[in-house]
């Protein structure tokens, strides 16, 4: 079985210099890739910029941007089985960019942005994926109810849901606690646990429902 695994951040340039960003570090979708290879499949990752080596065996896309990973995910979705979209992708981005840095110059400065692709929203209605479509969401409050709305305004199989107002799992962790949350309204929770072992365990149950 041939998968796509987004992971990382995205970086959306100010100036030459400067990004808007936020502090995925990769770590669990990089997991994920590798449990899925470490179970026969195929793996295509593509990443936004991280420090963390990918696995061995992996086809690594390095991306920067919103822009550009939804043309890397446009481009190498078709013949994939299952898509699991775990980076975290800025929802915002300048609306212009200074081609050089921005001086020092005023005591304040007002940035115009505009809204990123929707990339996870793009998979089923505008490039036609019919596999297994997985999604993640990082929220702060209502973590349940927040997941299930994504999940049916994106056309999802399951979302991956965790709270990441918790200290010491989710964004910069080496661990992670997440909620399952299906179509059919149920919904399964995981405890915390380093997301080697997560990644292991979601990949059983994705290839459990497929």
């Amino acid at each position: 079985m041939r998968l796509l695994i987004t992971a990382g951040p995205t970086r959306e340039p100010i100036d030459p210099v400067r990004f808007l960003s936020n502090r995925s570090s990769g770590r669990m979708g990089y997991a994920l890739a590798e449990a899925a290879l470490a179970t026969g499949h195929e793996v295509i990752l593509i990443s936004g910029p991280v420090t963390i080596p990918p696995p061995s065996g992996v086809q690594l896309i390095r991306i920067e941007t919103a822009r550009e990973m939804y043309d890397a995910v446009r481009s190498h979705l078709l013949g994939c089985h299952t898509a699991i979209f775990s980076a975290a992708v800025a929802d915002y981005r300048p609306a212009q960019t200074a081609s050089q840095k921005i001086k020092k110059t005023a005591d304040t400065l007002t940035l115009q942005l505009e809204r990123t692709e929707d990339i996870l929203g793009s998979v089923r209605s505008q490039f036609g994926f019919q596999g297994f479509l997985v999604g993640f969401a990082a929220e702060t409050e209502n973590l349940v109810a927040h997941a299930q709305d994504k999940l049916q305004r994106k056309g999802c199989d399951l979302i991956i849901a965790n709270d990441v107002s918790q200290s010491g799992i989710g964004f910069d962790s080496t661990e992670n606690a997440v909620t399952l949350c299906f179509p059919d309204g149920q919904t399964t929770a995981l405890p915390r646990q380093s997301k080697t072992a997560l990644a292991h365990e979601l990949i059983h149950i994705i290839s459990s429902r497929i």
